[in-house]
């Protein structure tokens, strides 16, 4: 009898101390969702950089890419177990939810933008989704988000990719342990 009171008590005692089979699913996911989304943004970052190798479609999967890795799913991602011996997210994320939600919408949201620009512009890239030299960019070391949607539809997709990057660096200086 003595015995079996004892295994309860080591059984969770182990528990409590190795990674759960589906935590690290998680972070394994995350981490697959985050190579998937530097690719479609190095992909749209090449675009910007040689308009002349812009094609709308490639485009608009490297900005769906995003759009549906981010958002809902990514705070998912993070909603529970966030540490991990295998990832380099913070616990702060926990303790910041609302925040770390936020950026997660802002990075749909500008991805939604992007999707926008390249439905609209299906031949070469138009002068009109660059952003013009001297343009004010916003947005900063704090995040930045867009309070509207007539303001990001308003403004150049390159604009909207550069917050979006802003968006993805403030997360990870906030969220990610160097």
């Amino acid at each position: 009898m003595a015995t079996f009171g004892l295994l309860p008590g080591v059984g969770a005692a182990l528990l409590t101390t190795v990674p759960s089979p589906a935590a690290e699913d998680v972070v394994a996911l995350r981490q697959a969702d985050m190579k998937a989304m530097a690719a479609a943004a190095k992909t749209i970052s090449g675009m910007f950089k040689d308009p002349a190798s812009y094609k709308a479609a490639e485009f608009r999967w490297a900005a769906d890419t995003i759009r549906d890795r981010s958002g809902v799913v990514l705070s998912e991602h993070f909603a529970s177990e966030v540490a991990s011996p295998q990832s380099k997210a913070m616990p702060n994320i926990l303790e910041e939810r609302e925040r770390f939600d936020r950026m997660a919408n802002d990075l749909r949201d500008y991805a939604v933008a992007l999707d926008v620009a390249a439905q609209n512009n299906p031949g070469p890239m138009p002068a009109g989704m660059r952003m013009t030299p001297g343009e004010a960019m916003g947005g900063g070391p704090l995040g930045t988000h867009v309070r509207s949607q007539q303001e990001l539809s308003a403004m150049p997709a390159e604009h909207a990719f550069h917050l979006m990057l802003e968006t993805c660096t403030t997360c990870h200086a906030r969220f990610r342990a160097q």
